[in-house]
């Protein structure tokens, strides 16, 4: 028997408390990422960055990020560290409750069944959020032979083990187990000008999450889930670094729809978390350095729910729903100035956000039509911030709410040989986070504050796309898209002065650093082409490649002038991605990606050049039997220098240098 081939097992049921995908969602830009790409990489956000438009708000992947820079953007029209995308797994948020990041080691890969990235706004069933799109993370519905997982080490003194495992408890009845442990002594940043006080950007970590699906009769499936997660980094200088937990669970409760019959779907969910976040004032010569802010506790919670209403016919399909969110918490700071202890800051408050949608699809023959309207209403409630200190503040700024109208259409054409051609519209928006509205915080030198005043985020955007299948079963399959959109009332890090001097709230900004607060800076207008061909030459060779180009620019208005004409920080023009697969004999299958991008800046005033950079991991896997393999791998395999960040002195830091590893994995 050949090793791949599995034998003969008895005939299993696979349940699941999910909605299948809706009737209309082909008139979208939506890629689904290749399952092996998550099978060859240890880290979530580094397989989904296989798709370009997908990416963290820094350079750095999860192995160095702090968390308040692992925010997700779809489309880089404008980058930021709290999410202008949704994320979800099983139809659950996954991003932070306070400041809408997503902590990435908390979602090991092995956990993923399947990933599908939504481009645009995706209002409708997903929610406010899901500003510039959605990732949407499902969990395995089976494990093949129940245990998968893997032990890996290697450079950098990286060690790494997780593993999965599935108890099937009846005949309709699966109960899922996982764990993972990570460690990284890291890497220092920074190269040139390095200093005595310059540390690694250090990493421990452990996630662990437990699962239970049934069906309780009827086709009504229940799925539960309970999950935690903690890490400690170091942030790359003396008195540097952070530490993040958090936790949650949800409930699942739902119907498949069947012809002449609704389905249905039922969700609530509760989630807590909290952030421990040091900074350090660095002296030009980076030779000593001060404690100049210590977070010692970013509580946080959110509690939400969702329930629709799905009609599925052969010619068209509706859905109806309802959700809600509800986020409370706040930071708790300690301030130093020189060094010296000089009062406390604790600011917070909390925010809910509710929503009703209504959305339909038809089919006439090849042509498919679909739209949808969804309307949220908003609030912010127990707003504060109490200061003490030689700047003692209390303030406790008013409730604010609204409401906001979003929607979508698309229309999409089938052609003969797998043509197709598609276009759409959307508008979405996205409720600022608690963390935007009220934590402060360091970055070295540069201080950045919060702002109690901010309004929503608004998207408004069209696109159109041609694709298709060709070749013998449809092994080339290709698609490009054009899109525009317009984000309003954009959360930009404005510039208010720079250091070294005094500010009303901020306190000292030493020499070298810049203070910036959170405003609504005008409108981005971003356009832009992206595409994607994957080509398989036989069993043996696949070779997938994407591009995405975004023309983004600012408009500051009245509100920021100095910032019309510029690029948004942290949102680079170009990205190029490509990876290949070929077996090369029975046992062995090698796999290289690829993953290019263009400069950009560092702050909103374009003057923090990031310059261009590409990195190439490549990975060699030997199949001793048909469950237990091993591999080497090298991650920037040319060890490139990418540069990931630049301050206002022009000391620059870099992504990770090459770094070879080597495991085991088991899986079917």
């Amino acid at each position: 028997m050949p090793i791949d081939q599995a034998p003969p097992a008895a005939s299993q049921v696979v349940v699941t408390a999910q909605l299948p995908p809706a009737a209309g969602d082909p008139a979208f830009s939506i890629v689904q990422v290749d399952p092996q790409v998550l099978k060859v990489n240890s880290r979530l956000d580094e397989a989904l960055a296989s798709v370009p438009g997908f990416s963290l708000f820094r350079r750095t992947s999860s192995l160095g990020a702090n968390p308040t820079t692992q925010g997700v953007s779809v489309r880089e029209i404008a980058g930021s560290g709290a999410s202008r995308a949704l994320v979800t797994l099983d139809g659950v948020p996954q991003n932070d409750p306070f400041g809408g990041w997503v902590i990435w080691t908390g979602l090991p890969p092995e956990t993923i069944g399947s990933a599908t990235v939504v481009r645009g706004a995706g209002s409708g069933p997903y929610g406010a959020g899901a500003l510039t799109g959605v990732v949407a993370l499902a969990s395995p519905t089976t494990i093949g032979g129940g245990v998968a997982g893997g032990v890996e080490g290697g450079e950098l003194g990286y060690l790494r083990g997780a593993g999965v495992a599935e108890i099937d408890t009846g005949p309709t009845s699966h109960l899922f187990f996982s764990a993972s442990g990570e460690r990284s002594d890291g890497w220092i940043p920074v190269i040139q000008g390095r200093g005595s006080v310059d540390r690694p950007l250090s990493l421990r970590d452990w996630s662990a999450s437990q699962r239970f699906v049934t069906e309780l009769g009827g086709g009504v499936v229940l799925a539960e889930r309970v999950a935690g997660f903690q890490e400690d980094r170091g942030a790359g200088t003396l008195f540097a670094g952070s530490e993040a937990s958090g936790a949650q669970g949800s409930v699942t409760v739902a119907k498949q729809p069947a012809a002449g019959a609704l389905g249905w779907r039922l969700d609530a969910w509760a989630s807590g978390s909290n952030l421990v976040n040091t900074s350090a004032s660095v002296a030009l010569n980076r030779n000593s350095a001060t404690l100049a802010d210590d977070q010692y506790a970013t509580p946080a919670y959110g509690v939400g729910f969702n329930a629709a209403v799905r009609r599925s016919e052969a010619a068209y399909s509706w859905e109806v729903g309802v959700d809600a969110r509800d986020f409370d918490g706040e930071s708790r700071d300690a301030l130093f100035n020189r060094g010296k202890p000089t009062g406390t800051r604790i600011g917070g408050g909390g925010e809910w956000i509710a929503g009703a949608y209504a959305e339909g699809s038809r089919t006439l023959g090849p042509l498919l039509l679909t739209g949808g309207v969804r309307i949220d209403g908003w609030s912010t409630y127990d707003n504060s911030l109490v200061q003490t200190g030689s700047s003692a503040i209390i303030q406790h700024p008013a409730d604010r709410s609204g409401a906001v109208p979003t929607g979508r259409l698309g229309v999409r054409r089938d052609f003969a040989d797998g043509l197709y051609l598609r276009a759409a519209a959307y508008a979405g928006f996205r409720m600022v986070t608690l963390n935007e509205l009220h934590r402060s915080f360091r970055v070295g030198n540069d201080v950045t504050e919060a702002n109690a005043g901010l309004a929503p985020e608004k998207l408004y955007g069209a696109e159109a796309g041609l694709g298709g299948q060709t070749g013998e079963q449809g092994r080339f399959s290709w698609n490009t898209d054009v899109f525009f959109n317009q984000l309003a009332d954009a959360v930009t890090n404005v510039t208010i002065g720079k250091g070294p001097g005094s500010f009303p709230v901020a306190g000292f900004v030493p020499a070298g650093g810049t203070l910036f607060q959170r405003q609504n800076a005008g409108t981005v207008d971003a356009w832009g082409l992206e595409g994607d061909a994957d080509y398989a030459l036989g069993a043996a060779f696949d070779l997938r490649g994407a591009f995405a180009y975004t023309h983004a620019r600012v408009d500051g208005g009245t509100a920021a002038p100095q910032l019309t004409g510029k690029r948004p920080a942290e949102t680079p023009a170009v990205v190029v991605t490509a990876d290949a697969s070929w077996r090369a004999a029975e046992r062995l299958t090698l796999t290289a990606e690829l993953r290019y991008e263009g400069s950009r800046f560092d702050d909103d005033q374009n003057t923090r050049l990031i310059e261009a950079g590409a990195g190439l991991d490549v990975r060699g896997e030997w199949r001793f039997t048909r469950e237990l393999a091993g591999f080497v791998a090298a991650d920037n395999v040319t060890n490139a220098n990418l540069q990931t960040g630049r301050n206002a002195v022009g000391v620059v830091t870099y992504a990770a240098p090459r770094m070879v590893r080597a495991g085991l994995t088991w899986r079917r």
